[in-house]
């Protein structure tokens, strides 16, 4: 069901948010995390052993580490002092860092936005393999499309915070066809994506269109899984594999939940999570076939849309 008619489409913040100009924090975050663990690790010290020093729990130190939470300078300080950290640049450079990763990210200019930390990471990816089961990708949703699923799949959230939302997904869509575009998207989709009716026939053909005019572009590769493969790997569930420019950011791995999300970096995983999505792609219609099937979707939902009755 898309946005009630007459409900104004302006979010509460200004359009006008450069997406790259401020200093990504979630990127920060993480890197400082992981020199944070190696300094740990150097000094041959459990995350448990680190915590009792500081007299903080042990999950804090986890979250410090992970990057999944922001890292003060007063914790920098006394994690430098724990390992004994002397060099006057090193402490100053983690403790830039640390300054660094607290700024805001472009998205938060639109409020409490529960995925933050993902787009934090795909705004820094360079290549990104994403497997979607129910929907089409966020980065390369219609408007009208992503209003339909926001509102489907949140039903209790209201109008302000769902057009929130929904321009944070369209502001993402610059690493697809904008200024920041990423290296490479690769989008394996369940055939499921295309017969399922999200905001109506005409949403629906819009978005096929969407797709088969994306697909054109070099950094874009879309495949379908049809129906009469039957049985494959992804029906476990969707994910995405982010990959990133610099050497000492390692691959993720990571899985949309309701409540929380999941982020997977050990190596084993992503080896895991990486072999699978070659299984997906082999499942899939190549690309000239992939697009065919998206043809006859988006003419039989055009077809509808004219003809209803049909």
């Amino acid at each position: 069901m898309p946005i009630p008619p007459g409900t104004p489409r302006t979010p509460e913040v200004p359009p006008e948010v450069d997406v790259s100009a401020s200093i990504n924090p979630t990127v920060r975050r993480r890197r400082l995390g992981a020199e944070l663990r190696r300094l740990r690790e150097q000094r041959g010290m459990t995350a448990e052993e680190v915590a009792g020093r500081l007299m903080v729990s042990q999950s804090k130190i986890s979250r410090l580490e992970n990057g999944r939470r922001s890292i003060s300078p007063r914790d920098v300080r006394d994690l430098c002092d724990v390992y004994e950290v002397i060099d006057p640049k090193m402490r100053n450079s983690l403790m830039e860092m640390a300054k660094e990763s607290r700024q805001r990210g472009w998205w938060n200019e639109f409020g409490d936005i529960p995925y933050s930390v993902y787009i934090g990471l795909e705004a820094e990816a360079f290549s990104i393999r994403s497997y979607e089961s129910s929907f089409v990708p966020g980065l390369l949703q219609t408007r009208e499309y992503a209003e339909a699923v926001v509102h489907g799949t949140q039903p209790d959230t209201d109008a302000g915070a769902i057009l929130r939302r929904v321009e944070v997904r369209l502001k993402r869509q610059d690493r697809i066809s904008g200024t920041d575009r990423i290296a490479s998207f690769w989008s394996v989709i369940d055939e499921a994506v295309l017969a399922r009716e999200v905001g109506g026939a005409a949403v629906m053909g819009a978005q096929m269109r969407r797709l088969l005019e994306v697909s054109e572009q070099a950094n874009v590769t879309i495949q379908v899984i049809p129906f009469v493969r039957g049985a494959h790997p992804g029906m476990t569930g969707t994910f995405s594999l982010m990959e990133f420019p610099e050497s000492a950011d390692s691959t993720v791995v990571y899985f949309e939940g309701v409540t929380s999300d999941l982020y997977l970096e050990k190596e084993i995983d992503v080896r895991r999570y990486t072999g699978l999505y070659d299984h997906l792609r082999a499942a899939a219609f190549g690309v000239a076939e992939s697009r065919t099937l998206i043809t006859t979707y988006a003419e039989a939902y055009e077809n509808e849309h004219q003809d209803p009755d049909r």
